[in-house]
């Protein structure tokens, strides 16, 4: 993991962070090409590549970040003679010059929703209801077709019932059976995004991920390998902790059905929260350059 990247790298520095970066992506992206090609999808590490529209050949593109120049000489590689690179004098560096206003305010947008991330006080008791409160009542069941459900649908909805839904994450709450929505004590939305999501959301942390790739290049490619990899382990939770069986993918599920199960889950998403807020004070710091 790199986070303080000198100020200047030379050819030979910068191929090598470049051979490392691309084989730690593609640790993920091999296998996940491979079973794409099957068609056999894997619910955990194959969601990211789905949910998230960042495809293989990006996630192992290699970038420097902000403020960091790269000698080149006078054969520059292809990826560094687009805007908004620059080359002068066999250097290839970011210019945020070249940043279009629209862009530029997109990459405000998402510091500050970082930043209220960050400061809004996390909530812990929401116990990963929201993968239930999608398959509420059965009419739909969103990844039947891979991963069957794990208790019958009348256990799941009382799991629903007896517990109180407080999902603050427009992307998941989106997603709830319509009967499960009215029982969500928050009722968040996308344009109030900003106001709602909290640094304990599984949700949350797992976007680290997408709010790094919609901040390439400016935020280097080790960070967002680090994002990418950290939402992994959220998703891994977030459907351990779901109705759904994982047994034939080598999964034990977090039971959250049971007071055990939720203390489990608690211990697990804390110390996943405790990592996202590192990556989310990194993000912070990367993209401080665009107020």
């Amino acid at each position: 993991m790199v986070t303080d990247a000198p100020a200047f790298l030379s050819a030979a520095a910068w191929r090598e962070r470049e051979r490392a970066h691309r084989a730690r992506a593609e640790r993920w992206t091999l296998p996940a090409r491979e079973r794409r090609g099957r068609r056999v999808p894997h619910p955990i590490d194959d969601f990211l590549f789905v949910y998230y529209p960042f495809s293989f050949g990006k996630l192992e593109a290699w970038h420097p970040g902000m403020g960091t120049a790269l000698e080149v000489g006078e054969e520059v590689p292809e990826a560094f003679t687009r805007e908004p690179y620059r080359v002068t004098g066999g250097v290839a560096f970011l210019d945020a010059g070249l940043l279009v206003e629209k862009d530029r305010q997109r990459l405000r947008w998402t510091l500050e929703l970082l930043e209220a991330t960050r400061d809004r006080a996390p909530n812990f008791a929401c116990h990963g209801l929201h993968e239930w409160a999608m398959v509420y009542r059965g009419k739909e069941v969103r990844h039947e077709k891979t991963t069957p459900l794990r208790l019958p649908q009348e256990e799941i909805d009382a799991v629903v019932e007896s517990r109180p839904v407080v999902c603050s994450h427009f992307d998941a709450f989106r997603f709830f059976a319509p009967e499960a929505q009215p029982l969500n004590r928050l009722q968040p939305t996308l344009m109030d995004r900003p106001g709602f999501e909290q640094p304990a959301c599984i949700h949350a942390n797992m976007d680290l991920y997408k709010w790094a790739a919609k901040s390439m290049p400016w935020i280097g490619a080790e960070l967002l390998l680090d994002c990418f990899e950290l939402a992994v382990k959220l998703r891994d939770l977030d459907m351990r902790a779901s109705p759904y069986d994982l047994g034939a993918w080598g999964r034990v599920p977090v039971r959250i059905e049971t007071p055990e199960g939720r203390r489990e889950y608690e211990g697990e998403q804390r110390a996943l929260a405790a990592e996202a807020a590192v990556l989310r004070g990194r993000l912070i710091a990367a993209l401080g350059w665009v107020r």
